[in-house]
């Protein structure tokens, strides 16, 4: 499924103008491995999930945890290209997965509310 995007609610900044989002188990394992690039403005929204991995992704990625009712648990940026796995993340419910430096610039705090419509 495409066409949602992500806005950091406090700031109205846009994390990603058109999300994709697997709908199976497959699909959200699969996510972005073995693309080439992920353009600026998209991303991928893996729910459910609360933990991911790097293999055979051949580029790095900005990852935003989200729990049940998509605020902010945690932020990684700039994960590496093969970095490993970011393990279970206790409270989220859902990812996002953006360019390399999509949250640079933007003050994404814990708790701040990310509106995905």
């Amino acid at each position: 499924m495409q066409g949602r995007r992500a806005v950091h609610e406090r700031t109205g900044q846009v994390l990603a103008e058109e999300l994709e989002t697997p709908r199976t188990m497959f699909g959200r394992g699969l996510g972005l491995m073995f693309r080439k690039t992920l353009e600026p403005g998209r991303g991928m929204w893996l729910i459910p999930c609360s933990s991911i991995h790097m293999m055979f992704m051949n580029f790095p990625i900005d990852a935003v945890f989200l729990d049940s009712r998509e605020r902010v648990k945690k932020v990684y940026r700039n994960l590496p290209a093969w970095y490993g796995v970011v393990w279970w993340e206790i409270g989220a419910r859902s990812v996002l997965e953006l360019p390399p430096d999509s949250t640079s610039g933007i003050d994404l705090q814990r708790g701040d509310q990310i509106i995905i419509q």
